[in-house]
Parts: C-alpha cells; sequence; structure tokens
C-alpha cells in the first residue's frame, strides 16, 4: 500500500477537493483554522467529531495533505457510490470497526498514511461532541503515532441524519445556523496517550474534541 496515490489519484483527489471547496465556501460559508497543524508526513489518526455525511470532506478540505477515510463496508456495495469512495482512499469497515477495521487502519498508518474516522462511532442526535466509542483507544494505542483532533461546528445545522436534504447557508446571504467552520487542533504525542489508561485516554481525547469543536463554533459565521 503507498503511502501517495499515483498521478491520476492525485489529479482526481484535487479536482474533487478544489470542487468542493468552492461549494461549501459559497454554498455554506465554509471557514477553517488550524489547517497548519496537519503533519506533512508521516502516520497521523485524524479524530473528529461526527455530526453530518458531510463530515468527511469537510475535514478533508482542512487538511493540506490527502486523508484515507473510514467507510462502513455497506457503502462499497453501492454501485454508484463504490467507485467514487475507493478512488478518494476510502477504507470499508464494519459498524462496530472490529478486528479487520482495526488492521486496516493500522496498515495505512503503517504505509505513513493520514486516516481520518470518527471516534463517537455514529453521527450525533443533538449538536454537540458525543461520548466516544471505547475501541478509539484500542487503535490509539496499537498506532502510537500522533493524533491530530478536529471540531466540526454547523454541520448538523446544514445536514443532520433528521434532515432529507441539505439545508444551505449561502456566503452572500445572512449567516443561519447551518454556516460551517472546521478547527484542527495540535498533534497530540501518540506514545504518551498510549501510555495512559483506556478512561485517563478517553477522557482526553473527548476533551481535545470539544475544545475544537467550542472553536469551530467562535470562527463560524454567524
Amino acid at each position: 500500500m503507498s503511502a501517495r496515490p499515483g498521478f491520476f489519484g492525485r489529479f482526481w483527489y484535487d479536482c474533487v477537493y478544489w470542487s468542493t471547496f468552492t461549494a461549501f465556501t459559497f454554498g455554506f460559508s465554509y471557514r477553517k483554522a488550524g489547517w497548519h497543524h496537519m503533519p506533512k508526513s508521516g502516520p497521523v489518526l485524524v479524530l473528529a467529531n461526527h455530526f453530518s455525511m458531510f463530515d468527511p470532506v469537510l475535514v478533508g478540505l482542512a487538511s493540506r495533505r490527502y486523508l484515507s477515510y473510514l467507510a462502513r463496508k455497506n457503502l462499497f456495495e453501492q454501485r454508484g457510490l463504490a467507485p467514487l469512495i475507493r478512488s478518494l482512499n476510502a477504507i470499508p469497515i464494519d459498524r462496530e470497526a472490529g478486528k479487520d477495521g482495526l488492521v486496516a487502519v493500522l496498515e495505512s498508518l503503517s504505509a505513513g498514511r493520514a486516516v481520518l474516522m470518527f471516534p463517537e462511532g455514529e453521527r450525533a442526535h443533538e449538536n454537540k461532541v458525543q461520548d466516544l466509542k471505547p475501541g478509539v483507544s484500542l487503535l490509539v494505542k496499537k498506532a502510537a503515532c500522533p493524533v491530530v483532533p478536529v471540531g466540526i461546528a454547523g454541520s448538523f445545522g446544514a445536514w443532520s441524519r433528521f434532515m432529507t436534504v441539505p439545508k444551505p447557508s449561502p456566503l452572500l446571504l445572512p449567516p443561519t445556523d447551518s454556516t460551517i467552520a472546521i478547527s484542527v487542533g495540535a498533534p497530540l504525542d501518540g506514545a504518551r496517550l498510549a501510555g495512559l489508561k483506556r478512561d485517563a485516554l478517553l477522557a482526553e481525547l473527548q476533551t481535545a474534541l470539544a475544545r475544537q469543536h467550542a472553536h469551530a463554533e467562535r470562527i463560524r459565521r454567524k
């Protein structure tokens, strides 16, 4: 597994990046902060809170390097969607991110990739950071690589699990609750995290995500 996509992979990723960046900037007043915190190379586990189907794209737009994404296995069975998510470095996992998912993520990290996952396990039912699933602690301990916390604000109002279609908040119109912002935090020392007990590790990750979410809320256009 290569740590970087080939020429055509980079070209396709960049095309998707700039087209979606334009769409979210003008359609949802997208803002980002802290993108410089993302390590330029080497394995990185990127953790973000999860409100919307938009979230993988939103985090990708705030990263200065190519990301690999975790996606449920059943998405790879959908004819129209499967080729697209494969082309964007998606990693298939089961819903509970069991042993196979853990191995796939560790293989990607060992290849030097930056892997994005949502440790809450599913889209939130309310507009706040949810408790993290305990399985993320095992992954952090085994990977022992830098962990970058990312906060997402506004995507719950833009397209929550309770909405059939997204609700835009165009840049040139008055802001609504669906303006979007992303805050990327400084990397956490993976080796230090790996030495913590599970509850202490989960608490630190929870605090880091909540802090970035709060910062994203502050910079969101209102």
